[in-house]
């Protein structure tokens, strides 16, 4: 039985398809996707059982195959060439899906801090909890406040991806303890879930000591003081490294608003 045809203008089948009129006249010009039938009054129509092959031109578009590409794939299908093709952007659409998904964990965390921002206030110490959280880390000690040498190292040692995720500095209580303010253990940076390096640093869930810090790093050695007064008043057992990080530093534009936040593993027992 044969089976009915449905004739579409290109203003209908432009529609029908949610594409601009002139993807299809462009298309058309260039021989790669034209109406099927030409009427008498000398209209030319699209059948609707076209929009599968047009469909499946706008998928090889948007994995950015050329038009050349694709006039091949459609004039002339070759099927070993297309089943490399497959692989091969199947490949590209996981990494630029990992790539896209960072970027959101990314925001998201942006996001979390600008509105942390709005309740913290200067020298402000208190107990919070915190979840596992997985950090990339490169050695480095600081002998001066030197944020462009610091920025350089980084450069050599991560790709933009990485730091544009963030970037802290760790150091050890000990130090801390002993007022060695400048002598940081290294800098390190939020990574993904499932990522593997050698140099990924676990910093556990549990109890921290958090606080708080408005204003340029010198002034890290007075809330230092105020959280192990603080760890001291309250019976906390400290442990492990303070790890800095700025919460606001892609929204400020003076030195004197910026907020760093300092984290400190609260042991469970002594």
């Amino acid at each position: 039985m044969k089976r009915e045809t449905m004739r579409l203008t290109t203003s209908q089948f432009a529609k029908l398809h949610d594409v601009n009129r002139r993807t299809l006249h462009y298309y058309d010009n260039i021989g790669l996707f034209s109406p099927k039938y030409k009427g008498k009054n000398g209209y030319r129509y699209y059948d609707y059982a076209q929009s599968i092959d047009f469909e499946f031109i706008r998928m090889l578009k948007e994995i950015n195959l050329s038009i050349e590409e694709i006039r091949e794939f459609v004039h002339s299908f070759d099927e070993r060439k297309f089943l490399q093709t497959a692989i091969q952007k199947q490949k590209e659409i996981d990494e630029e899906i990992k790539r896209l998904k960072r970027a959101k964990a990314i925001l998201a965390q942006k996001q979390q801090h600008v509105l942390l921002c709005r309740d913290v206030t200067d020298m402000q110490v208190q107990t919070v909890e915190l979840k596992n959280e997985h950090l990339l880390t490169v050695p480095y000690e600081f002998e001066d406040d030197d944020l462009m040498k610091a920025f350089h190292h980084i450069q050599k040692a991560w790709s933009p991806e990485q730091y544009r995720a963030g970037v802290g500095s760790y150091i050890s209580l000990d130090k801390i303890k002993a007022k060695q303010f400048n002598k940081y253990d290294g800098l390190y940076s939020p990574t993904m879930k499932g990522e593997r390096d050698e140099s990924i640093m676990l910093k556990p869930q549990g109890k921290y000591l958090c606080g708080y810090v408005k204003g340029t790093w010198g002034r890290l050695p007075d809330l230092y003081e105020k959280m192990l007064d603080y760890g001291d008043k309250h019976g906390l057992y400290l442990t492990g490294y303070a790890f800095e990080r700025g919460i606001n530093d892609f929204t400020i534009v003076s030195e004197d608003d910026y907020i760093t936040q300092v984290t400190i593993k609260i042991k469970d027992e002594f």
